[in-house]
């Protein structure tokens, strides 16, 4: 009989991480292995994360969707009050890369109803749009997590918290290693052109695999004793 992701799960540890835009699959094959999760709102914007910018296949390679920001990109300004641009039709643009990059893969259809709407909203905060994201990808995956938000800012986790704050990035000099991940290929919508691209957004995996996602999501995750 084969065990569910969850039946493994860390019930006495907590995970802690920052919000993300569409986090690429790393952030939730850790997702998936603590069955309770700490989002950090006490943090300041940090520019050049995947806070506000996620990374999708499209037909000439890698794509990147970044939301705009107002008044720049203040490294100062607390999460919470980090507001959404809308000089630019960004969302409609965001959705119809979207769309393009993925209009063919096999499960892009099955997900777009649930994801589309989100796309039709203006969210004043940067922090809320991530969250009402992440509320909705988190059911598809079938990662049932209970999220609390931090009450304060730790420079130093709780002993109890795995904290992984600022090591999903899409700079390399400013991801950490983790020996736990290890991307497991799967079918591409441009495999033909492209070689596999690994830990792009959660989106990719959705539209390419569909309900085996949750399945690589476990086995993309390497135990080391």
């Amino acid at each position: 009989m084969t065990s569910s992701p969850a039946d493994n799960r860390r019930p006495s540890a907590a995970l802690l991480l920052e919000l993300q835009y569409l986090p690429p699959i790393q952030y939730f094959v850790w997702l998936q292995q603590y069955a309770i999760v700490y989002i950090e709102q006490q943090e300041h914007y940090i520019k050049g994360s995947y806070r506000n910018r996620c990374h999708i296949a499209g037909a000439n390679g890698m794509l990147r969707l970044s939301i705009p920001l107002q008044k720049g990109k203040n490294e100062q300004q607390p999460i919470r009050q980090t507001r959404i641009a809308y000089n630019q039709p960004w969302q409609a643009q965001h959705w119809e890369s979207i769309r393009s990059a993925y209009g063919s893969a096999p499960f892009f259809l099955y997900y777009a109803d649930a994801l589309a709407p989100l796309y039709q909203q203006r969210f004043n905060f940067l922090f809320d749009w991530n969250l009402a994201l992440l509320h909705t990808v988190l059911p598809l995956l079938d990662i049932h997590c209970t999220i609390h938000f931090t009450d304060a800012y730790y420079p130093i986790a709780p002993p109890a918290w795995h904290d992984l704050r600022n090591t999903i990035s899409p700079k390399q000099q400013r991801a950490q290693l983790d020996a736990h991940f290890r991307p497991i290929p799967y079918p591409q919508v441009f495999e033909a052109k492209y070689p596999f691209l690994p830990n792009l957004s959660i989106l990719d995996l959705l539209c390419c695999t569909g309900p085996e996602a949750p399945l690589l999501l476990q086995q993309s995750y390497a135990a080391i004793e």
